[in-house]
């Protein structure tokens, strides 16, 4: 008897995984599509979601972690994730993941451009398949603002304000940039992310932000360096690509806002 393959995509709440759902809606109908939940997600991506889900025309799996967040936190003995410490992925997406799969075979679908060269944290379960449609079909940005643009979904509107990625708003991967964004936009947040961290009696600093607490960040002398030293790198970007698609320029996006470091699971 020939085993039942299953074809999986996992959203994120960001642009990739949103359009690739779309471009596969037709090319495979028995698609299955999930979110991982780890309830620290904006509101903005629950909204987005509930909208792909209603073009979609069929229902959006929702997975939850054995245990919330903070208590892995605790079980982690309070370090905050990092890129060294990826724990939140591997508890909050990837487990969740692989327990929604099983042992069936599967492939699993993911929104890997051709225009960017991405690693990422995606399991390696014998049983699971990865599988690039928009790298194999030679997509790129373009291609996936025109696929979300002509559907009507539209690029999330976190972008509106600022904001590159989907995942948790307490992303170590943000940029300074997005900090400062993220605690003029949603400043509650942004205390609740700065609650997380700590110096330890060892003296080892817990911060989401490399080196520098949220605390020393949201000075207003700080916010306004990190915002003119932007504003140049901005430029600078803008005077070295003076091809740039006008897809950058009209989509909300800037070259220098694409991020291509991150957890695929989390991120695309």
């Amino acid at each position: 008897m020939t085993q039942h393959v299953r074809h999986i995509l996992s959203l994120s709440g960001g642009k990739d995984s949103a359009a690739l759902a779309l471009y596969m809606r037709d090319r495979v109908p028995e698609m299955e599509y999930i979110f991982h939940d780890t309830d620290k997600e904006l509101k903005e991506t629950h909204e987005y979601l509930a909208r792909l889900e209603a073009l979609l025309g069929k229902p959006i799996a929702i997975t939850k972690p054995e245990y919330s967040f903070d208590a892995w936190l605790k079980i982690y003995g309070g370090m905050i994730p990092s890129n060294h410490r990826r724990w939140c992925t591997r508890m909050l997406k990837l487990k969740p993941f692989e327990s929604y799969v099983g042992d069936d075979e599967v492939y699993n679908y993911i929104g890997i451009r051709a225009d960017e060269q991405r690693t990422g944290y995606i399991s390696h379960k014998p049983n699971i398949t990865p599988v690039y449609p928009f790298r194999d079909d030679g997509l790129v940005l373009a291609d996936i603002v025109r696929i979300l643009e002509d559907s009507g979904l539209g690029l999330p509107t976190f972008t509106q304000w600022g904001r590159t990625r989907s995942g948790c708003f307490f992303c170590f991967y943000q940029q300074k940039i997005e900090w400062v964004r993220l605690r003029e936009t949603y400043p509650e947040l942004y205390e609740e992310a700065k609650q997380y961290e700590y110096v330890s009696s060892s003296g080892e600093a817990f911060y989401w932000n490399g080196n520098e607490s949220l605390e020393a960040l949201e000075r207003p002398e700080r916010m306004a360096q990190i915002k003119r030293d932007w504003e140049k790198n901005r430029e600078r970007s803008r005077k070295a690509h003076r091809s740039k698609a006008l897809v950058y320029i009209l989509g909300g996006l800037d070259e220098e806002d694409e991020e291509h470091d991150g957890c695929l699971i989390c991120q695309l």
